[in-house]
């Protein structure tokens, strides 16, 4: 052995081999336990993200974007025939709902959102968002990996290799999505060719009972010592195995996900068990699952859980191609109480500060009304629309009370400060403590990031 080269982990671990399984998994651990910001480029604004997916796409001119012309143009044809629809349109369709301004900022939030509104000087509201396509499937992907079609990890997967965790007997990744999965499925929350320990884990929110929400998250036949010395033989056997085949990462990620099973027992139903919270807490969120589930990413981020996300649903509820006044007004109520609630909840207890709240679609809606099987309007409904749509942040370093760029004056098209979700991703990297340009995975013989080969930092929207 060259002494000018000392051996890296795999290969003193194949040297060892058998013997010294239980310190081949305390050092694949190692990452996992990082202190936040400890790997970051810079001090990091934020060290947690909560991710609200309002899945379907929620309509831009129903909730942050009013446009009056649509009011004065109701029923006429509106002059864009060069930007293509995924279905056929028709005429303008007004908004069934009223704008006001809240708070000091003024900003206007449709009558969707009474209780989020009390809040409007907390959000930075970016009109001016576009995509690629309007594709649920693939906006999904962009939205979430930083590519529509291509297999890429996920931003919490980036976000928890880069960062690390703040407890190791919690996943540093967890998806919130009740009754199934969403379009995508699983690849929403990927880590793809980044080391699989950093893959979100998907829980069931559909589930009341804590101990149904990850299945199996406890042994009945078993007492904890039992299991305990099973895991240490099967993760001796696991450690001889890797050592003779060095550089195998899904090898890695199955040692240290039946570790953080194990250790999971611990904390994990105490954390998913809302029913620890006060009564007054529980009121404050309100009941239905998309409250409950909000109030859970909570739980979790207030336990070093790095990356929360909080799917609304595991269909497109937000998918209002038919009679948007009553469809949009019912998922609204589902979770506009739980949101307001959450933004309250964290800057209570000091968490909004560091805890980065993303609330979106994966695309808009159109301005004018989409056509019925048998080419009337009479649907109501708005058609997918990625030329131009909102999202909103909050905390974790954002600039409150701020409305960044804007959409034409129907609401179509951004047309002011155009943001990519590259943009996006950048701003929200910057953030988290890291030049988006910077924090790159070696793969296939290039480097590669979560924002691929653009992306600009909006500091418009940054305290």
């Amino acid at each position: 052995m060259n002494p000018c080269f000392p051996p890296n982990r795999r290969h003193f671990l194949k040297r060892c081999g058998l013997g010294f399984g239980s310190l081949a998994l305390t050092d694949m651990l190692v990452g996992r336990k990082s202190a936040a910001g400890a790997s970051t480029h810079f001090p990091a604004r934020a060290e947690h993200v909560i991710q609200i997916f309002l899945n379907g796409g929620m309509s831009q001119v129903d909730t942050f974007d009013p446009k009056p012309e649509l009011t004065r143009r109701a029923g006429q044809m509106l002059p864009f025939e060069n930007l293509q629809t995924e279905r056929k349109t028709g005429v303008a369709l007004p908004s069934p709902f009223q704008f006001k301004r809240h708070g000091e900022s003024g900003i206007p939030i449709s009558d969707l959102f009474p209780k989020l509104s009390t809040s409007a000087d907390e959000l930075a509201v970016i009109r001016s968002m576009y995509a690629e396509l309007p594709s649920h499937e693939m906006m999904l992907m962009l939205m979430n990996t930083g590519h529509s079609r291509l297999v890429r990890p996920s931003f919490g997967a980036w976000l928890t290799w880069g960062m690390g965790t703040e407890n190791e007997n919690l996943p540093g990744f967890i998806a919130l999505c009740p009754g199934g999965l969403p379009v995508a499925g699983a690849g929403n929350w990927r880590s793809a060719f980044l080391p699989g320990a950093y893959q979100g884990t998907l829980m069931d929110t559909a589930q009341t009972d804590p101990t149904q929400l990850i299945r199996h998250i406890r042994n009945g036949r078993l007492s904890t010592e039992e299991q305990r010395a099973q895991l240490e033989i099967l993760q001796a056997m696991n450690a001889k195995h890797l050592a003779e085949r060095p550089e195998e990462a899904d090898l890695e990620a199955r040692i240290q996900a039946f570790d953080l099973a194990y250790r999971m027992q611990m904390e994990a139903t105490d954390a998913f068990d809302v029913q620890q919270e006060p009564e007054y807490i529980l009121r404050m969120y309100g009941e239905g699952t998309q409250n409950r589930q909000l109030l859970l990413a909570r739980r979790l981020v207030e336990r070093g859980v790095r990356f929360v996300q909080v799917w609304h649903g595991a269909g497109q509820p937000w998918d209002s191609h038919n009679n948007i006044k009553e469809s949009h007004r019912a998922v609204a109520s589902e979770c506009d109480q739980g949101i307001a609630a959450l933004i309250t909840d964290l800057k209570q207890r000091g968490l909004l500060s560091k805890t980065l709240i993303l609330c979106s679609g994966e695309f808009g809606r159109t301005p004018s009304v989409e056509m019925g099987q048998n080419g009337s309007g009479a649907s109501q409904g708005r058609d997918h629309n990625h030329w131009g749509f909102s999202l909103w942040m909050a905390g974790g370093g954002i600039k409150g009370g701020t409305i960044y760029g804007a959409t034409d004056e129907f609401g179509f098209k951004a047309v002011e400060n155009p943001v990519s979700i590259h943009d996006l991703h950048a701003t929200m990297l910057h953030l988290l403590g890291f030049d988006h340009e910077r924090l790159t995975y070696r793969y296939a013989g290039r480097d590669y990031r979560l924002t691929d080969l653009s992306g600009r930092v909006v500091d418009a929207v940054i305290a």
